[in-house]
């Protein structure tokens, strides 16, 4: 039986999660900002930590690194932007091949004496959610643009205290190294996440784009962008990233192109995923599938479609904060895939 004390505090601990995410809820566009300026800055800080060794001014090496940044983001808004544009003006053409091609499918079974409702399929078939989806999203580019900004700032802000922010450091763990080596642990093991996790999802959007351009589909750069974020987001993430190209080379008409589309992608993920990852992350940065899985409507839930983004960084940064601290370990242990751990339990 418990004691009154550990209960006392097991149910302090339940209340003070569940007040801090109920007011992750209730702030979750000033908490969407926030995270992804410091995720952002966990990345670029690699990049000006290699600037930096390769004796680069740190000055020089963090205007680089914000000209970059800041043409980055203006490239990306303005291509997103046009190629939304024009995908959501030509939607209608292409709901209308979709249904000619699936008429030829309906009455190419009835042939061999399949009942098919044509009618029924044909209603079922309505891209307005996607029409809807898309215009929104254009209509609402300004304020897309400001969060960017937002999160640009925050990432220029960030990338300017992180010396000050280690003597910081030192000043409060000055009497507790170990704790500033975990801490510093925390930092490295985060760092090298996003670092891999950024690298291979732009080998898997430059594979996607010349795969695309190669076969002609339209809007490669829009596909490409889609499958570097989408995979962010585990086990779904790459299958919904293939859908539009899929979909659009149905509507060409080539099933040929279809068929090369989808082993290319299932290739491309599978490699990236299951090889390159693992081999550059380690297998200590492993996270349980089934804490992968929940993760995603946890913070799905809480933070929305930028929640499932987020999801697995966040948890990946709380196994590594868990593994950080001896007392806390344990928790880090639950979280983490043992299938490609080394240690022993």
């Amino acid at each position: 039986m418990l004691e009154k004390t550990n209960l006392k505090y097991y149910f302090f601990y339940i209340a003070t999660s569940v007040i801090i995410v109920a007011g992750f809820k209730a702030a979750s566009e000033v908490i969407i900002i926030l995270l992804l300026a410091i995720f952002i800055a966990s990345i670029l800080s690699a990049f000006l930590n290699f600037l930096t060794a390769k004796k680069i001014p740190k000055l020089l090496a963090y205007m680089i690194l914000i000209s970059v940044l800041a043409v980055l983001i203006l490239l990306l808004t303005y291509m997103l932007n046009s190629s939304l544009t024009n995908f959501a003006t030509n939607l209608p053409d292409y709901e209308q091949k979709i249904k000619d091609s699936i008429i030829l499918l309906i009455n190419y079974a009835q042939e061999f004496g399949f009942t098919v409702n044509k009618d029924e399929i044909l209603k079922a078939i309505n891209f307005s959610y996607f029409f809807n989806f898309t215009t929104d999203i254009i209509g609402n580019i300004g304020s897309i643009f400001s969060k960017a900004l937002l999160v640009f700032i925050g990432v220029a802000f960030i990338l300017s205290e992180t010396k000050v922010f280690e003597k910081k450091l030192k000043v409060i763990f000055n009497k507790d190294k170990t704790r500033l080596l975990n801490f510093r642990l925390f930092s490295q093991n985060l760092q090298k996440y996003f670092t891999v996790k950024t690298f291979t999802s732009f080998l898997t959007g430059s594979f996607i784009f010349i795969t695309l351009f190669f076969f002609n589909i339209d809007y490669p750069i829009l596909w490409a962008v889609v499958a570097f974020l989408f995979n962010f987001i585990p086990v779904v993430g790459s299958i919904v990233a293939a859908i539009p190209a899929v979909l659009l080379s149905l509507v060409a008409g080539d099933f040929e192109v279809t068929i090369w589309l989808i082993v290319i992608y299932m290739i491309v993920n599978i490699t990236i995923s299951n090889v390159l990852e693992p081999k550059f992350m380690g297998k200590e940065l492993g996270l349980s599938p089934m804490i992968i899985f929940f993760s995603l409507i946890f913070w799905g839930w809480i933070l929305g479609i930028v929640g499932m983004f987020l999801a697995v960084p966040i948890t990946m940064t709380l196994k590594i904060a868990f593994e950080s601290a001896n007392n806390t370990r344990w928790i880090g242990v639950l979280l983490s895939d043992l299938s490609r751990r080394n240690s022993r339990i």
